[in-house]
């Protein structure tokens, strides 16, 4: 396999040099394709239908229309995507039964997964403020190609808008737009304001974000046999806010989630220098602050029979991206188009915590990471090729640190951190190239593509009293070699099939080796460092159907199979021949990241949209997602059966397996929508399946102890959405979400849903 890979990467590059040399083509008398663009398809503006990968797209139109919170309510209202919650702040997108580091992060270009990238369930995506992008692109199966480690299930690309400059008409193209949104389940407030200043070479971009969510009330209509599931009857109110001690009380109202509000603030400035029509400079500054956000889901967990902890929460979660990019077009020589990015993130996590009147143990971990970026993108067009090429350069450089202090006494001491105490580094460097052909007549078109990447990790341990690790330095080298390839063909205009293969992997993080943490209460389980991981694989093919019918219906359906090597999965595991040690005061068994030898994903999704005279639109989409890991790699449990020669005939096998983790219930949205004119209305449906309790994964991060009996019972919200332009500037947007108010949870979650959500939003653009 390597070796064809290798070999086309030899022929591709033989073909960019040979079409260089060729005449430069006059684009300009080329006819123009109004097909729909796509950017995160091939890093550069590209046609739909030139991409054999799906990539579903939400416009600027549909993210303003959509009004949700935060960036995990925008994908989670699409039913194209999967999200979890932990905690009211917090958004972990699931892809194809692929989740947290193993999807990938990425705004305007520049990887968000970082080296401490968990394999459970992450908040990051909040971070982004949805209220400044233009457009969000997703892209589904493996994205290794492109962007490298970590996007085995897909990526998520968020793009920002662009600065607009003025025109000839103007001196100055001045644009202000503001809104304040209120919703009744949660009490939020949000007040944003962008303001766009434009002249001939120089524009400006500047937004801001505030919001205050309180607790969120969940619905009060149950499901029959689950009366009551989760609520909150009773909490703490810890020591030191309106009580000596800390004090269980009882909630006044069981329905509220108490402690689970929290306040965030999002600041962006993008500034453009165009000094021509082909070199543009873009500076891209971004910053992201919370307040402590509580971790609803451990606030629930019971000790010797009482609530275990007074506190659990993350300390302020901050995120700050400083970018340069060059883009350069209509270039002579090798390739016509540049683009190149130079980054820099500080990001600074913490976890508070502290047991129901245990005032000598408030434990605060600190991580803070500094990932610098590198990136640079070149692309030739030809007649019927292209060809993208890129360099990949990032780093990660990881301090982690940790105290314990006594709140009688104002004295603090050591305590085990996180992640090891010394230090950590990260270090990727990538190459790859990417190829579009297209044949004669364009209804077939071809993608190919390779990736090498080579990962460095380092990580030490400086203190090992703690647990006598048998291993205190960890330092893994690893190199990749992934490609794609796929066509898409195009027989009618109204039919489009694609068919794929694409390969993609991950190299161990230092989450993943050298991390030391405590997976539930009810469970009793810690999980361990283990420094003799590999990398993962997965293979996945996909065959895809676009089909138009009379004009104003379009099906399109997509099947997907994937096989995951060296899947990275939780299970049992000893410390010092050891099966279970004492962390924080119980007795928990051991567990550690290991390679399962094998695991596969499989699945589908069907998308329907339909149009009904000028005014009327219907669509519906539903996502069904399988996966397993085995178990043993060697044996089967197999039933034989004596035959009358004397031997044996095997009439059934069966490898053993359990159910992978993060793989979601079929889950999916029907809707209806009206436009004219001034006026856009919808209502529309969100559904999920039944997750039995027997396909949960029990050692990896499903989350049964916050589930039912059961499991994650099926449920099924109504909503209704409008929006009305009251004149030239402003705009009033009103919504019920949720209209039966119903109590559910998504699958993996320790945060029930919204009740009966009433919002009200007005916006003004000048």
């Amino acid at each position: 396999m390597k070796m064809r890979l290798a070999a086309s990467l030899l022929l591709q590059l033989c073909i960019v040099i040979k079409l260089s040399a060729q005449e430069k083509i006059d684009t300009a008398s080329l006819p123009k394709d109004l097909d729909e663009i796509i950017v995160s398809g091939s890093k550069f503006a590209e046609k739909k239908r030139n991409i054999v990968q799906k990539i579903y797209n939400i416009s600027a139109t549909q993210i303003r229309n959509a009004n949700t919170q935060n960036i995990g309510d925008l994908l989670l209202n699409t039913g194209n995507l999967f999200v979890q919650k932990s905690q009211q702040g917090g958004s972990s997108p699931i892809i194809r039964g692929f989740e947290a580091s193993r999807i990938l992060l990425v705004v305007d270009g520049i990887r968000m997964n970082n080296a401490i990238y968990r394999s459970g369930h992450l908040q990051n995506a909040i971070t982004v403020d949805q209220n400044i992008l233009g457009s969000v692109e997703v892209m589904l199966g493996p994205a290794s190609t492109l962007f490298g480690s970590d996007a085995l299930g897909g990526a998520i690309h968020m793009i920002t808008r662009q600065p607009v400059l003025t025109n000839e008409t103007k001196k100055i193209n001045t644009k202000l737009a503001a809104f304040t949104r209120y919703s009744s389940a949660n009490n939020e407030k949000t007040i944003h304001a962008d303001m766009n200043i434009g002249w001939k070479k120089i524009a400006l971009l500047s937004s801001i974000t505030v919001s205050e969510f309180g607790d969120t009330k969940m619905g009060n209509k149950d499901k029959k046999g689950f009366e009551r599931f989760g609520t909150r009857p009773y909490y703490i109110e810890p020591f030191g806010r309106s009580y000596s001690i800390d004090t269980v009380l009882k909630n006044s109202n069981e329905r509220v989630q108490k402690f689970s509000g929290y306040t965030q603030v999002d600041l962006f400035q993008k500034i453009l220098y165009k000094p021509n029509e082909k070199t543009a400079h873009t500076l891209n500054i971004q910053s992201s602050a919370s307040s402590n956000i509580p971790r609803y889901d451990r606030l629930q967990d019971i000790k010797n029979a009482i609530l275990r902890f007074a506190s659990w929460y993350y300390g302020p979660q901050n995120r700050n991206l400083f970018a340069y990019n060059l883009n350069l077009k209509n270039q002579a020589g090798l390739f016509s188009e540049y683009n190149g990015t130079i980054s820099y993130q500080l990001i600074e996590e913490s976890r508070i915590t502290r047991e129901y009147k245990k005032y000598d143990q408030f434990d605060k971990r600190i991580e803070n990471l500094g990932v610098g970026g590198l990136t640079l993108d070149a692309r030739r067009k030809m007649i019927r090729d292209e060809v993208t090429a890129g360099i990949d350069i990032q780093t990660n450089n990881l301090k982690s640190t940790a105290s314990r202090s006594n709140l009688i006494t104002g004295s603090t001491s050591k305590l085990d951190t996180r992640y090891p105490d010394g230090k950590n580094t990260l270090n990727n460097f990538a190459v790859y190239l990417q190829h579009i052909h297209k044949f004669n007549n364009e209804k077939l078109i071809l993608n190919e593509g390779l990736r090498f990447q080579f990962t460095d990790l380092n990580s030490n341990i400086k203190d090992n009293s703690f647990f006598l690790l048998p291993v205190t330095n960890v330092r893994q080298k690893n190199s990749s070699l992934t490609g794609n390839i796929g066509f898409a063909y195009t027989p009618w205009k109204t039919t489009r099939i694609n068919i794929g293969y694409a390969s993609g992997f991950r190299a161990p993080n230092i989450d993943d080796l050298s991390k030391v943490f405590e997976s539930s209460t009810s469970l009793k389980q810690v999980v361990i460092p283990n420094s003799n991981l590999k990398p993962e694989f997965t293979s996945t093919v996909e065959l895809g159907i676009n089909q138009s019918l009379f004009k104003t219906l379009q099906l399109e359906a997509s099947a997907y199979y994937t096989d995951f090597t060296n899947a990275i999965i939780k299970s049992p595991y000893q410390l010092n021949g050891q099966d279970s040690i004492i962390y924080n005061n119980i007795n928990s068994q051991v567990l550690a990241s290991q390679n399962v030898n094998r695991a596969y994903v499989y699945g589908g999704n069907l998308m329907v949209t339909a149009k009904h005279g000028k005014n009327w639109f219907f669509s519906g989409t539903i996502n069904y997602t399988k996966g397993r890991f085995r178990t043993d790699p060697i044996k089967s449990s197999s039933i034989y059966q004596l035959q009358p020669n004397g031997g044996y005939a095997i009439i059934k096998s069966k490898v053993n397996s359990k159910p992978l983790d993060h793989i979601p219930p079929t889950f999916g949205k029907v809707s209806v929508i009206y436009k004219k004119e001034k006026i856009d209305m919808e209502f529309f449906l969100l559904f999920n399946g039944w997750k039995k309790l027997d396909r949960y994964n029990a050692d990896g991060e499903d989350n049964a102890q916050y589930a039912t009996s059961l499991g994650s019972p099926s449920w099924q919200t109504l909503n209704f959405k409008t929006s009305l332009k009251l004149n030239k500037f402003i705009r009033g947007q009103a919504a019920v979400e949720n209209i039966f108010d119903l109590n559910y949870r998504y699958f993996a979650s320790g945060f029930s849903a919204p009740g009966r959500n009433f919002v009200l939003t007005i916006s003004a653009n000048l």
